[in-house]
Parts: structure tokens; C-alpha cells; sequence
């Protein structure tokens, strides 16, 4: 019976989904505060972890944070009653397993936090997920090829560099397939018969990094009581894909760099090498070298060859291929036969700017058929914050000042915000470029495009 740790200050909602999930079969632990939350997992072990964004003392995400400083990995699931998808897509790329809306669908719900268990029923809870697909096909990879110009060019990259034994580094925006793609190139690869082994480089902390990329022997440290195989090892012979590569320590990346040069490691506590054959393919959704925290030898080493995966925002020519395949697997999926979409839903789609790109497109479209219990999806089955941000789209922009609102700030703001979308689009939203063309360093960047709403 799985144990979930639910974090919510809301008391009355909190006993109701407490005598729901429980209801289901569940074990429950309710607390009512980030501080109560931290301190429950120190002292229970809980299977995943149910968690209000906002909350007395701090946010959700503080919870999470402090579970990954522990050394563990716990699905988390965020629920938020803001109207806006950005928050859940930020707490997604900080590790969390998925999000939902207050208020609360009770069949999502339930949907959500079984997903997030079969996930980790199929270890996708552990920092490593380990994937041997000899021959893997296209449908079962919750992605399509489409056939815009963007995306011809990316699997003409792909088909170029897979039969070589180049490293290859994807970059891409949070939720556009750059797993897919470097399954697809181990796939296409001279290696595609070995072990194809992924890790999520964002969830692991500083400690378990070293040991969990090149292992470790009994009694190295505190907890070390087996010896351990590090994944070098493990992908011998096959594919190391390292996601989010820009999340690795300094010390980690001396180390990895090592690796890739002189094609050896050396496990914690070890005196002696091993010897390795790993093609390594890395992914990230950042500027590594912009970052200033990436050492530059180890990016160029990685970046034999560079694929870059476009945004769904510059996919448009093949949105409703991925409309019609995300519909078709969710059908499969829950049993229902939704062959049709409201002109509502396809104008919601077609006004939404989609942060979340791929992943956020597959949500909300099987949320979407698991609510439309006919042939028909309306709006209503929508998460409601994104049909609010399209029915209500007031920005900084719409408030401009005139003589009835002659508010010399919103002047300031409406141009300033201008100024730096058209400079985004200008850098191809290199951020680092981007601070240097408005004379700016990253931080305030960063700070004035979360100010005015800009991803």
C-alpha cells in the first residue's frame, strides 16, 4: 500500500482529499507546512509526495529542494490554484513528477497519483532509468517525426551523426523530446544492440553524483555498505544519455571530463581504473557556457556535434500531427473513443504559446480525453488556468496609458517589455546574447522576464 505525504495548509481541503485518497487505498500523512513537511520525510519513508504550491512558511518547491539535499528521489506532485501554467512548468523542470489545478478533479487526481506510482513501480523514481529497446518503434516514444522544414532538419541531423561515434549535445527548451532524440540516434546507431542507460542530472545532489556516474566500493563513505556499478559500466558498450548535464558539479564535471578523454574511470574509494566504451549523448535547456558555472574543455568536448530541438511555438506546421497522436495514444490508453474536437478547443490550442512544449501539449490533451466521456472534446475538459490566460489575456501591454490612465510607469513597463521580447527574438533567445544586447548581466534578465510573465 503506497504511503503519500500530503503538504497542505488548507485544513478543510486537506481532510477531504485525506478521506479521498484513503478511500483508494491509500496511507496518508497530512502536515500543514513546509517546516512539518521537511521534517516527516526525515522521519517516514512515503512513496510520493502531495504538495500545495503555496503554503504559510514558503512554497512547495522548498520541500522538494530539501528532499533532493537528502539524497532522495520521491515523485512530487504540484497542486496550484494560480491561473497561470508557468509556475507548473517551472516546478516540473525543477524535478517535480507533474501538476494539477484547484480546484481538484477528483478523476485527475486519481490519474495523476497513479501514474506517478507506476512510475516508480518501473524505477522511474530512482536516479537512473535504464531503457534496452532493440527495436523500438516510433508510436511507443509519445512522439512524431511532422513534416515542417524544422522538422525535417532536426531527423536529417539526426540520420547524419547516429552512425558515428561523434558526442552529440541536444539542446532545447523543457518538454521538446530531447530524450526522443538521443534514443532515436542510439537507435540508429552502430550501438543500437547495447544498453541505452539515461540519467536525469538535475536529480542528482552533489554527494550521490559521483557514485552514481562511475560507482563506488563498500565503506567509501557514510551509507556506502555495497560495492556499486556506476553507469559508465552499466552503458558499456551502448549509449550514456546525461540529462540536464549543466546541473553537474565543477568537481563532477573534472571528473567526467577524464572520462571522455582518456576513456577510463575510476569508482569512489577505488585505487585502480576501468576501462570504458560509451558513446555519451548530453541534453540541456540552458546556456552552458552563458552560465559561467560549465567548464568550457568539458562543453566542447560534449559538443562534437550540436542538434538543436525547436520549440512547438516554431513547430506550428506540425501541431495538429501531435494534436492527433496524443488524442490517438490517450484513446488507447483510458478507453475512450474522443474522434473530435470543439472549434473552442481548437482555437485555445491554436492562441496558446505552449511553455511547456511537448510534455505540456501530451498533458493536456490526455487530461482532456479522460474528462470527455463522448466522442466530443469541449473546453470545459481544459485545465481551466488555460483557458483563463487565453479568455483573459491582460498583460503589462494592455495597460496603456492614455488620458484616462496616465500612468507614467506603464509606460516604462510596456516599452521595457517590448524591448526585451524583441531582443529575445532577435539572440533566438540565447539569454546570454540577449543580456549583452540590452547591456545587462543574466540575473536581471532573468529577473525583469519572470517580472513581466516572458518565458
Amino acid at each position: 500500500m503506497a504511503n503519500i505525504l500530503l503538504v497542505e495548509d488548507d485544513t478543510t481541503f486537506a481532510t477531504i482529499l485525506e478521506n479521498f485518497l484513503k478511500k483508494k487505498g491509500f496511507e496518508v500523512v497530512v502536515k500543514y507546512s513546509v517546516k512539518s513537511g521537511i521534517e516527516a520525510l526525515r522521519n517516514d519513508t512515503f512513496h510520493l509526495i502531495l504538495l500545495d504550491y503555496r503554503l504559510g512558511d514558503g512554497i512547495g518547491l522548498d520541500v522538494v529542494d530539501a528532499l533532493r539535499r537528502q539524497g532522495k528521489v520521491i515523485p512530487s506532485i504540484i497542486m496550484t490554484s494560480f491561473n497561470d501554467v508557468r509556475t507548473a512548468v517551472k516546478a516540473i523542470r525543477q524535478g517535480v513528477f507533474d501538476y494539477i489545478t484547484k480546484p481538484v478533479n477528483p478523476d485527475e487526481l486519481l490519474m495523476v497519483v497513479n501514474e506517478a506510482l507506476e512510475g516508480k513501480s518501473a524505477e522511474r523514481i530512482t536516479t537512473v532509468s535504464r531503457i534496452r529497446e532493440d527495436n523500438a518503434d516510433a508510436k511507443d516514444l509519445d512522439f512524431v517525426e511532422g513534416t515542417s522544414t524544422a522538422a525535417r532538419k532536426l531527423h536529417e541531423y539526426i540520420a547524419l551523426v547516429a552512425p558515428t561515434d561523434m558526442s552529440v549535445l541536444i539542446r532545447g527548451e523543457s518538454g521538446t523530446g530531447k530524450e526522443y532524440v538521443a534514443r532515436a540516434i542510439h537507435q540508429m546507431s552502430m550501438r543500437a544492440d547495447k544498453p541505452f542507460v539515461s540519467i536525469d542530472c538535475g536529480t542528482l545532489s552533489k554527494e550521490l553524483a559521483s557514485s552514481e556516474l562511475f560507482g563506488h566500493i563498500k565503506g567509501s563513505f557514510t551509507g556506502a555498505l555495497n560495492d556499486k556499478t556506476g553507469q559508465f559500466v552499466e552503458a558499456s558498450g551502448g549509449t550514456l544519455f546525461l540529462d540536464e548535464i549543466g546541473n553537474l558539479s565543477y568537481d563532477v564535471q573534472v571528473k567526467l571530463l577524464r572520462a571522455l578523454q582518456e576513456r577510463t574511470i575510476q569508482p569512489v574509494g577505488a585505487n585502480k581504473t576501468i576501462n570504458v566504451d560509451v558513446r555519451v549523448i548530453a541534453a540541456t535547456n540552458e546556456d552552458l557556457l552563458g552560465s559561467g558555472k560549465f567548464r568550457e574543455d568539458l562543453y566542447h568536448r560534449i559538443n562534437e556535434f550540436e542538434i538543436i530541438v525547436p520549440a512547438l511555438r516554431d513547430r506550428r506546421g506540425d501541431f495538429q500531427q501531435f494534436v492527433d497522436f496524443f488524442v490517438m495514444k490517450a484513446n488507447n490508453e483510458l478507453g475512450r473513443e474522443v474522434n473530435e474536437l470543439a472549434d473552442e478547443v481548437d482555437e485555445i490550442f491554436n492562441a496558446y504559446d505552449w511553455p511547456g512544449n511537448l510534455r505540456e501539449l501530451k498533458n493536456v490533451i490526455k487530461r482532456m480525453v479522460l474528462l470527455s466521456p463522448g466522442s466530443r472534446a469541449e473546453a470545459s475538459a481544459l485545465p481551466q488556468e488555460m483557458v483563463y490566460v487565453i479568455k483573459n489575456p491582460i498583460t503589462i501591454t494592455d495597460q496603456v496609458p492614455s488620458a484616462d490612465n496616465p500612468d507614467l510607469r506603464l509606460h516604462s513597463e510596456a516599452h521595457e517589455r517590448k524591448l526585451i521580447l524583441d531582443v529575445l527574438q532577435k539572440a533566438k533567445y540565447n539569454k546570454s546574447k540577449a543580456a549583452q544586447m540590452l547591456n545587462i548581466d543574466r540575473k536581471t534578465l532573468y529577473n525583469k522576464m519572470e517580472k513581466y510573465g516572458i518565458e
